[in-house]
């Protein structure tokens, strides 16, 4: 959490990978998303990728409403744990979150509990107390072009690496 105030990018590579299109706490790359300058950065230097790709807040669950526009949405207060909801982020906030707003206003969240990620929570929260910002930037671990998320130690290390040049 020091790493990620500093300005670092973390690679998270934790227990079973999940199923499906999105990363989402088990083969992550987490950032600081109070910095701009980190869409840029990651899509360019850690992804190679283009620059304008977005990226995504994970937010802690009973935070989500005062940061973003749910609507009339209601999960157990779990709107959106498998990062399938897009919610304008609101207009107070998204000065102090701008590397996961996107150019709309809107961003593509997911959702964290203690109860379904115990880690992950206990990390966003430790970033929140640090910060005072419930949610970090987080995006694929996935750095050689071409391939998917990371499955492996192997592949995590042979990624990382990957993204270091």
């Amino acid at each position: 959490v020091t790493e990620l105030d500093k300005g670092a990018v973390i690679a998270l590579y934790q227990g079973r990978s999940e199923m499906g299109p999105r990363a989402l706490g088990h083969r992550s790359i987490l950032a600081d998303p109070r910095q701009k300058p980190m869409v840029r950065f990651i899509n360019e230097m850690v992804k190679k990728r283009e620059s304008f790709r977005p990226f995504a807040p994970s937010v802690l669950a009973e935070e989500a409403d005062a940061w973003f526009d749910l609507g009339d949405t209601s999960n157990n207060g779990n709107v959106s744990p498998y990062m399938s909801m897009t919610a304008l982020v609101n207009e107070d906030k998204r000065d102090l979150i701008p590397a996961v707003t996107h150019v709309d206003g809107s961003s593509r969240l997911q959702t964290v509990t203690a109860q379904q990620d115990p880690f992950y929570y206990a990390l966003i929260s430790a970033f929140h107390r640090r910060t005072d910002i419930p949610m970090v930037l987080n995006t694929s671990f996935n750095t050689i072009p071409g391939e998917p998320i990371v499955e492996s130690p192997v592949d995590a290390i042979r990624s990382f690496l990957n993204s270091l040049g």
